[in-house]
């Protein structure tokens, strides 16, 4: 397929909105937390059996990046976008025909496999293109569309818990839920398919130069993806991404049981309503760091900002570990504060990348890392699940149910942290040969590329 050409006088500014009909529908996946309560009490499941569709969602977002990225990179933005749309919205209608006949495992293949297989190619379908759109500005330009991944909760979860309200929550509800989300999604993204377009070659979309800190970490060179995946830096990244996101997604696949859980023995115990706004809260900071946080990286390096985002993220989990069930405000910033440093490090990396290895395959590059989201989607939701089923079935209860599975993620957030201060700029023997390089420079990268190529056949 060929990618759409923008016309000539085309505004650059009307690809976000085109990435954010995407973004904002596959989002959706972070309000999973409102369908559990009512899967568990419909269809009889534990906390860690009603997390088995969002972890195999995400990890199928990273298994379908991983290994679609190259596709997107050579079919273009728009037949990334049609093919999430199919998956996303098919994904939906499975799990409403296992809802009605309450099959679970067909909730699980359709919003887990189908539609987890929409939420990675969906979620990468843009990035390359908007880094070409604004090679000035890539942090705040991948914050805008990725911003519309961590919102998407923010719309779905109160409307996700009003269709329960008025459908029920009985497993006929829940089906007519998912069946509506479905239908409502297709079109939404559709507005994305439509309105997409990439600039033409020989096009400079922008006469601006980025001037980000932190220029040591800055190449003009160019990477392949297949070499890209051979580098230190590469491997670096993804620790770093993994343990942010399992860090992070810990909080939010069980956001609404655990306010429940560390304020049921106060005299103010949080309820049903409140529970699902905390969701949309931590959407709304998991939006706002999105673009916030993405926008500073730009000004104070992408070093510097994964610095913030795992130290000062290890300190808020230590607080609400000490003191969190002494004060909700307390609870919440420090929540809404690990959400910000979640969603900021998603829209950070692809500038990250871009930095180290160029925009040459940065798409498929990008898919190729998160593998660390599908791993970190297995991690921390089996962390908190796993420890809070633990910790239940040994009598305890409120916010013992989480010290534990806390104090395991602060540890993980170090060792981020340690993998961040690796990061080095890239080897010259991993770049693609560039159009001026000289005969000899050109071979000499050749004959690294096939020694290494040897080495790995051997190996």
């Amino acid at each position: 397929m060929t990618p759409p050409l923008a016309p000539a006088g085309w505004s650059r500014w009307l690809v976000p909105p085109a990435a954010l009909s995407v973004h904002l529908s596959i989002g959706q996946a972070y309000a999973w937390s409102v369908f559990k309560p009512a899967l568990e009490s419909a269809l009889g499941l534990s906390g860690t059996a009603s997390a088995l569709p969002f972890q195999l969602g995400i990890v199928m977002l990273g298994l379908s990046a991983a290994f679609g990225g190259t596709l997107v990179e050579r079919n273009g933005p728009r037949w990334a976008m049609t093919v999430a749309l199919c998956c996303f919205s098919s994904g939906f209608l499975l799990a409403a025909l296992g809802a009605a006949t309450e099959q679970y495992w067909l909730i699980v293949f359709g919003y887990g496999f189908v539609g987890g297989i929409g939420l990675g190619i969906g979620y990468i379908s843009p990035v390359s293109t908007l880094i070409k759109w604004f090679p000035d500005r890539p942090g705040m330009a991948t914050g805008i569309a990725i911003m519309g991944f961590g919102g998407g909760a923010l719309i779905a979860s109160p409307w996700s818990a009003q269709m329960l309200e008025s459908y029920g929550t009985d497993s006929g509800g829940i089906a007519l839920a998912f069946l509506t989300h479905g239908l409502v999604y297709a079109v939404f993204m559709s507005l994305g398919v439509l309105l997409v377009r990439v600039p033409r070659p020989g096009d400079r979309p922008s006469q601006g130069t980025a001037r980000p800190a932190a220029g040591a970490l800055i190449s003009t060179a160019q990477v392949s993806a297949r070499s890209a995946v051979r580098t230190p830096q590469f491997w670096c990244l993804w620790v770093v991404l993994c343990m942010n996101v399992t860090a992070g997604i810990g909080i939010l696949e069980k956001a609404a049981p655990m306010i429940t859980d560390f304020f049921a023995k106060t005299d103010t115990p949080v309820s049903v309503s409140a529970a699902a706004g905390f969701v949309a809260l931590l959407s709304a900071a998991n939006m706002a760091g999105r673009i916030g946080w993405s926008s500073t990286s730009d000004l104070i390096g992408r070093k510097n900002m994964y610095r913030v985002y795992l130290g000062v993220g290890a300190v808020m989990y230590l607080l609400i570990a000490l003191f969190g069930d002494t004060a909700k405000p307390l609870f919440v910033l420090c929540a809404l504060v690990i959400l910000s440093f979640y969603g900021g490090g998603f829209a950070t990396i692809p500038a990250y990348l871009k930095d180290l290895f160029g925009t040459y395959q940065v798409g498929a590059i990008h898919g190729r890392l998160l593998t660390a989201w599908s791993t970190a989607g297995v991690l921390g939701p089996l962390i908190v699940n796993g420890v809070a089923d633990s910790q239940e079935a040994a009598g305890r209860s409120g916010s013992g149910l989480y010290g534990l599975s806390f104090t395991i993620m602060i540890g993980l957030l170090v060792v981020g942290f340690v993998a961040n201060e690796l990061v080095r700029p890239v080897n010259p023997r991993h770049h693609v040969p560039t159009p001026n390089a000289s005969k000899e420079e050109a071979d000499d990268q050749l004959a690294d590329e096939q020694q290494h190529d040897a080495r790995d056949r051997a190996a």
